[in-house]
């Protein structure tokens, strides 16, 4: 049998509660038809005279024909009652959600690219925003959870937290079912000390499907995220760095642990090749987010993939940097806004971003000091020296109303959509 039929006999199954409403649809119909015959004296002239006469027979059809669709909109509000009590127990929020997600699936191509916390903060806001969404996460993470389980599973060659972070940041699942994945095994005995259950979840989808990018797909599918996780490269990297004595510095903990600053980063084997799909996303967007996350080691190790750079510098997509709101200890010490805006300048050879978004919020004394404790400190919106270098500086106050130091997700999604509609509204 036709595999379209099959699936249309299923409404017929029984404890779907739509067969009694679908009869009184067909009756509706045709008590609607009936009157229709009945209002154009279509019957034969004996029903006519018993009915009263032409006018007679008009208005008993048209009796009909209001009875008709009476009982067509009474089953087929029971209809759509089944079918949304099934799907969304609370049926006074159908509307709602039924709006939402048709605003966010009328959303723009959105592509970010960086990695970390600060990725996954950007991502809770533009999942309420739109649906076409694409992340990029970096997988040069050789620390923690994910470096153990690329050094002890030969079949797992690339890290899987930051892609995690994604997985769950765009999660549309119960709060529940995120703290589940992100659940971290602590004073435990044996190898789980220190995993992310997460981390573990994609390990095993890689070792079952047997390929990586394909165990992302299906870790996507479980969790039923909006928009999708890819990374950069396929192929196994290591980030490495040049200090600025001319010291090697091999791995992103070794590179953050440095106590000297950094000049520059590489990839070791240099230029992995992209996938495929991510230089697609990057040609297809209407708006491209670069950060926010660590400079150094989350940022440019993505730019450092071949033809991802060369594949922002000539996307048609609006292009925008958004600049962390503290610096990282170890690697960004110091930095001012302009400062990490030059630091990506240095690593690739034409600028990847128009637009250059700063908080200008400064948190509280007492943030700051508990901030300063750890060797972090405030990024300066320079913007003028940022608009010298040839960029848009864009300036808001971007900060998050809690007792830390980070972007607000709904804040920064807020100032990117509507610079994006600015920019549209002006033909920039």
């Amino acid at each position: 049998m036709n595999t379209r039929w099959q699936r249309a006999i299923r409404w017929l199954h029984p404890g779907l509660r739509v067969k009694r409403w679908l009869v009184l649809t067909l009756v509706g119909v045709a008590l609607a038809a009936i009157g229709v015959v009945l209002v154009l004296n279509l019957f034969a002239y004996e029903l006519t005279v018993y009915s009263g006469g032409p006018l007679g027979a008009s208005i008993l059809g048209t009796a009909v024909i209001v009875l008709g669709l009476l009982l067509i909109a009474v089953s087929l509000r029971q209809v759509v009652r089944s079918v949304a009590t099934a799907l969304l127990p609370d049926e006074n929020q159908l509307v709602d959600v039924m709006l939402m997600r048709r605003r966010r699936a009328m959303g723009p191509l959105v592509v970010t690219v960086g990695g970390g916390t600060g990725l996954s903060y950007l991502l809770r806001g533009l999942k309420k925003r739109t649906s076409n969404l694409t992340a990029i996460a970096t997988v040069s993470d050789d620390g923690g959870s994910s470096g153990r389980l690329t050094r002890e599973m030969s079949i797992l060659n690339l890290p899987p937290g930051d892609i995690r972070n994604c997985l769950v940041a765009l999660a549309d699942e119960e709060p529940l079912m995120t703290q589940l994945l992100q659940y971290r095994f602590n004073g435990t005995s044996g190898g789980l000390e220190g995993h992310s259950l997460g981390n573990l979840l994609i390990a095993a989808l890689t070792d079952i499907t047997g390929d990586f990018e394909l165990a992302v797909k299906e870790t996507s599918r479980v969790l039923a995220i909006r928009g999708r996780v890819l990374p950069p490269t396929l192929q196994q990297v290591e980030l490495c760095a040049r200090t600025v004595s001319g010291a090697e510095v091999r791995g992103e903990t070794n590179i953050v642990a440095c106590p000297e600053p950094i000049d520059y980063v590489y990839l070791d084997p240099p230029a992995p090749p992209a996938v495929p799909d991510v230089l697609e996303a990057i040609a297809d967007a209407r708006i491209v987010v670069i950060g926010p996350g660590s400079t150094y080691t989350s940022v440019i190790p993505n730019l450092l993939v071949r033809g991802v750079a060369e594949a922002l510098e000539h996307t048609s997509a609006m292009r925008i940097f958004v600049c962390n709101v503290m610096t990282q200890p170890g690697e960004t010490d110091n930095f001012k806004a302009s400062d990490h805006v030059a630091t990506i300048e240095r690593h690739v050879e034409a600028p990847v971003f128009d637009y250059v978004l700063v908080n200008t919020r400064r948190p509280d004394k007492a943030i700051l000091e508990r901030y300063s404790a750890t060797g972090a400190q405030f990024v300066e919106p320079d913007v003028a020296v940022i608009a010298r270098m040839g960029y848009i500086p864009v300036g808001g106050a971007l900060l998050s109303d809690d007792d830390f130091a980070r972007h607000d997700p709904n804040k920064l999604s807020d100032a990117i959509m509507r610079l994006a509609a600015e920019e549209a509204k002006t033909g920039l």
